[in-house]
């Protein structure tokens, strides 16, 4: 083998999924692969459709994006954007619209994807942007792709994890209502979660001896028991008993001065209990430049951190900076991944 053909042998696989058809997801994929210097980096394979790139192309008068279809997996084209064609049919694409039509396609997409993933085809995954209504159907029962991915890798739970340079961000509870979040606060979840948080610090971000905040559930973080029980007899007995074990974990910290004193700067990560405390600061400081990155699990996924954005499908006006972002955060995460193995 010479040292040219070896050099796209070591190169990862990053397979991108389409997302929507009628939302931004192939907006922001064509934008930010736009730049073909991006496969001196990595070979990108999209899973979607090359009839639905042409569309969108010529819609936002893209020219300079290029691709070729890729029918054999294990022989990619290293030097180009490929394109795995999940349907063959021709299919009416309607930029801005949320029908069933979004749904049944995003989710062929996102299955061809998922099984070249679970069989080590491509190097990591990831996911443009879905509707998780109208891509509900007999085998997609589930609140999102955090999800449907721990399902398929055969794990009852992972952790979603926003990340970006500046800061990362996980939940405790994710995608429920509200009004089950005090219930699902356990400490037997919280250590779980804080396990797989030290664990994705470590491999995914070679960080050695990782800080951890925790975020409290109730205003203040309860005012020792004034506004709430929870700190007192289930966040800080786990906080306890990492810290019995040498580990920096710290808190439990009221969530509103927590973020508005810039502590969050001081940890290498902080666990929030439910999704909007933990996403909503960290979107109103990250926003166009932040991941989902959704660790414990055996492979590498990453998303932007944004929806379907149907306000602005088709206009050329989405910002592609979060898939981008995304994109980069897959392949420097499979890099880390491989030097702790080898390590």
């Amino acid at each position: 083998m010479d040292k040219e053909s070896k050099s796209h042998k070591e190169k990862p696989l990053i397979g991108i999924t389409m997302g929507d058809i009628n939302g931004i997801g192939p907006e922001v994929i064509i934008k930010a692969l736009e730049n073909s210097r991006i496969t001196q980096h990595m070979t990108p394979i999209i899973y979607g459709s090359t009839k639905v790139l042409s569309f969108y192309r010529k819609q936002l008068n893209l020219d300079n994006f290029n691709f070729s279809p890729l029918n054999d997996i294990s022989k990619p084209y290293h030097r180009k954007v490929n394109v795995v064609n999940c349907w063959e049919e021709q299919v009416e694409i309607n930029p801005g619209q949320d029908n069933a039509i979004g749904g049944k396609y995003a989710l062929k997409s996102l299955e061809a994807a998922t099984n070249d993933l679970k069989g080590g085809h491509i190097s990591a995954l990831v996911t443009a942007p879905i509707n998780k209504l109208n891509i509900q159907s007999d085998t997609f029962k589930f609140a999102g792709h955090t999800e449907y991915l721990a399902e398929k890798a055969g794990q009852s739970e992972s952790l979603m994890f926003m990340i970006s340079d500046t800061m990362r961000v996980g939940v405790l509870t994710g995608h429920i209502p509200l009004k089950d979040v005090p219930a699902a606060i356990t400490k037997e979840a919280l250590v779980k979660k804080l396990k797989m948080m030290t664990k994705s610090l470590k491999q995914d971000f070679g960080i050695t001896k990782p800080k951890i905040a925790v975020l409290g559930l109730n205003p203040h973080a309860g005012e020792e028991g004034l506004l709430g029980s929870e700190e007192k007899e289930i966040i800080r007995p786990a906080i306890d008993e990492f810290k019995s074990k040498g580990q920096i974990v710290m808190g439990p910290y009221p969530a509103d001065g927590f973020f508005g004193a810039g502590d969050h700067s001081k940890f290498d990560a902080i666990l929030a209990m439910y999704h909007d405390q933990g996403l909503i600061p960290f979107k109103s400081l990250t926003f166009s430049t932040g991941v989902n990155f959704t660790a414990g699990l055996p492979f590498v996924r990453t998303s932007p951190d944004h929806g379907t954005a149907y306000a602005i499908a088709g206009k050329n006006q989405a910002d592609e900076g979060s898939m981008r972002t995304a994109i980069f955060a897959a392949l420097d995460i499979v890099k880390c991944r491989k030097e702790n193995k080898e390590d």
